[in-house]
């Protein structure tokens, strides 16, 4: 009993050195009030970081090798770039881009379809899809248990080592609560504290008479569903919420990505089918394509020179936030916390 006492005392001193002041939230006022109702389950450092631990854990899949952070690199803005459609387990390939993970408390609906309706649910998604990692929430379960140091970052967390796929999926939601961005040089510049260059000004003009009623500030999304003139991949044939709603007024529309750094979330769409900022102007001055679903919004072709897209590119750079892309409390857990393999049963 003693031996456990000292190891639990151990762990939690663990916790508290890798958790930096800055690991406390701080819900900018800027951001607006959030959706997410942190009264009634109030973040804990504890639950943060075990959160952050099962995030970049390859134990939520089925073979023990694709972990969230797969498809979410912190250094991407929690998207990916390597290739246009997700890899699940087995390399296999999805049929969707990963969206980028930033300001979920601002957020009601998750997946580009909005198919889960809150965060704490969201994991079930990806663990359980097929192509992803294939598992069920209850062979995660019964995996943590017999996987140290789990059972004592649970008790560490939750005041005991019971594990629940219940407390898996707060904890998970607790970290993603965390990864919040509000500091780059557009918020700088609307808090009055910098200016915008003269490309920077004429580019945010332009996004006010274009793009904004989308992408409302400041968050740069209104985070509805929208049909944005995409050409239907017919390799895929996605056709985004009509999937989940089964109503043909939902037919192609899809989730507004937020804009917040967008130069680190390449490749673009809800495919990945655009790999630069140019590509996707080019898309809404001479690619859209019109049908019945197609947001009002994009009825009348969006009118843009050559030097308005680069304007407009340079104010898209001013929503890079390095502090929060290169934020170490966001990113893999130090290695000398690193977390042992569960054994493979014969």
């Amino acid at each position: 009993m003693k031996k456990r006492l000292l190891v639990i005392g151990l762990l939690s001193l663990l916790l508290f050195a890798f958790r930096s002041a800055d690991m406390f939230l701080d819900i900018p006022e800027s951001l607006g009030k959030p959706v997410y109702d942190f009264k009634k389950k109030p973040l804990t450092i504890e639950k943060v970081e075990l959160g952050r631990k099962l995030f970049y854990d390859p134990i939520l899949s089925k073979n023990n090798q694709v972990s969230c952070a797969n498809c979410h690199s912190s250094y991407n803005a929690f998207a990916h770039i390597d290739h246009q459609l997700s890899h699940g387990i087995n390399d296999i390939i999805g049929t969707r881009n990963a969206p980028a993970l930033m300001n979920l408390a601002w957020q009601s609906s998750f997946m580009w379809d909005g198919a889960v309706n809150h965060i704490e649910v969201q994991p079930l998604a990806p663990i359980s899809n097929p192509i992803e990692m294939d598992e069920t929430i209850e062979h995660v379960v019964e995996k943590l248990q017999h996987t140290s140091p789990y059972p004592q970052l649970f008790f560490v967390a939750f005041g005991d080592s019971v594990i629940t796929g219940e407390r898996v999926l707060l904890a998970m939601a607790q970290f993603q609560l965390t990864l919040i961005s509000a500091n780059s040089k557009y918020d700088s510049v609307i808090a009055g504290t910098s200016i915008f260059t003269v490309q920077e000004e004429k580019g945010y003009k332009l996004f006010q008479q274009n793009c904004s009623s989308c992408h409302k500030e400041p968050l740069m999304s209104n985070y509805e569903f929208r049909n944005n003139g995409l050409a239907v991949d017919t390799m895929l044939n996605d056709f985004g919420r009509m999937g989940i709603t089964h109503n043909t007024k939902d037919s192609l529309l899809f989730k507004v990505p937020t804009l917040r750094n967008i130069e680190y979330t390449y490749p673009y769409m809800h495919d990945g089918r655009f790999k630069s900022l140019n590509q996707v102007m080019n898309h809404y001055t001479s690619g859209v394509v019109h049908s019945r679903t197609l947001s009002a919004e994009l009825n009348k072709p969006i009118q843009l020179s050559s030097n308005d897209k680069i304007d407009l590119i340079a104010f898209l750079l001013t929503l890079s936030d390095r502090t929060f892309v290169f934020n170490k409390n966001f990113a893999y857990p130090s290695p000398n916390n690193s977390l042992p393999r569960p054994k493979d049963k014969p």
